[in-house]
């Protein structure tokens, strides 16, 4: 399930992601909030936390999470993903030069600091 984050500045989209996260995650919740930012910013700053209660994301998510980010590639400002699952980290750091804003990597403990650099 991906869930909205409510503790971030208004220019961030924050969301977490525990247990199972399906492509209907996507498309009911980050998809719109992102398209929304983009619509009213231009740009996208996203929060994107994977929490310590997440399992795993369906093949589905996967290719949402895919096709979301070529097509908004233009528009991602900052990307902050927070996570202890080291294939995402992993995933992240290798494919962060594809994006043309900032991405970086924290881990859950270091939340507060992932907040503060996206927010920045």
């Amino acid at each position: 399930m991906i869930e909205l984050l409510h503790d971030l500045p208004e220019r961030v989209v924050g969301v977490k992601a525990s247990g199972h996260v399906t492509a209907a995650d996507y498309e009911t919740v980050l998809i719109p909030a992102i398209e929304s930012q983009i619509k009213t910013r231009g740009t996208a700053r996203i929060l994107y936390q994977i929490g310590p209660e997440f399992s795993d994301f369906t093949a589905g998510a996967m290719w949402d999470d895919a096709k979301l980010g070529l097509q908004h590639l233009r528009h991602w400002e900052r990307v902050a993903v927070v996570t202890d699952v080291d294939w995402v980290a992993s995933a992240v750091r290798l494919f962060r030069f594809v994006v043309p804003g900032m991405v970086r990597v924290f881990s859950n403990a270091q939340y507060a600091d992932a907040a503060a650099w996206v927010a920045a």
